[in-house]
């Protein structure tokens, strides 16, 4: 079972304090009033402006949300960002419409994009108290989720297909017959997960806890990861396989 809605909503829950205090816990963490007030009104006031002007009015009041922004990074609308100071941006990045960035945590390090790397449409990209670094030139396709609760590492050049899931942590105990899923904390992890540089994911494709993919592998559209993939392998199905070698002489 994997990391769910429930975490947000208890997080909401047990923020205490007022509504906006909970709002402002869940949302930019440790933070000063002043700081989360300028990043309301950015947000408000360009976050969802359209065309060339909403471009460049972001391109230059958002850096001063994040923990480091490198130059020529572009942001899409109605992205959400939350936690912006634990997330690092090199140049070049692109943030594409409706994507959304969570770096959540306690003591995490939290999000870092590496230089030239692509974020797509709808893609949510989120800790839970994990760390998650996506290095030079990766591309993330639309509506996939990378999700962390231990550590999620993508290296360079990786191209992650349309509708693919990345899970580092994030595992209920099923065999606590006492706690309800609701009522655990959905942090359990095996280990870290590294997907290598230079592979190609399918859309549709699950890589679950501690899966990880070696350098240079391709896996099919919809195969689901259950266990290490050597390096310069083609893998498919459900659970994937290595069909082929892909070692190149």
């Amino acid at each position: 079972m994997t990391e769910g809605t429930n975490v947000k909503v208890k997080a909401i829950q047990e923020g205490g304090g007022a509504g906006f205090g909970r709002y402002r816990a869940l949302c930019y963490g440790k933070t000063s009033l002043g700081y989360a007030l300028k990043a309301e009104c950015i947000t408000a006031l360009t976050g969802g402006m359209p065309g060339a002007a909403g471009l460049f009015l972001r391109s230059r009041l958002y850096p001063c949300l994040f923990g480091r922004v490198g130059r020529d990074v572009l942001i899409g609308k109605n992205v959400t960002l939350r936690h912006p100071r634990k997330i690092r941006l090199g140049d070049r990045v692109i943030l594409d419409d409706r994507c959304m960035l969570d770096a959540k945590g306690e003591d995490n390090e939290g999000i870092t994009i590496g230089n030239g790397a692509f974020i797509g449409r709808n893609t949510i990209v989120y800790c839970k108290n994990g760390d998650i670094r996506l290095e030079e030139g990766v591309n993330v396709s639309s509506n996939c989720t990378l999700f962390s609760s231990n550590r999620l590492t993508v290296g360079a050049g990786t191209v992650i297909g349309g509708y693919s899931y990345l899970l580092s942590g994030g595992e209920y105990d099923y065999a606590d017959a006492q706690t309800r899923f609701c009522d655990q904390s959905g942090m359990q992890t095996r280990g870290e997960l590294t997907v290598g540089g230079n592979c190609w994911l399918g859309a549709r494709v699950t890589v679950l806890d501690a899966a990880s993919i070696g350098e240079h592998c391709v896996l099919g559209a919809g195969a689901v990861v259950v266990k290490p993939i050597p390096s310069d392998s083609l893998a498919v199905g459900v659970p994937a396989r290595v069909v082929k070698s892909i070692r190149a002489d």
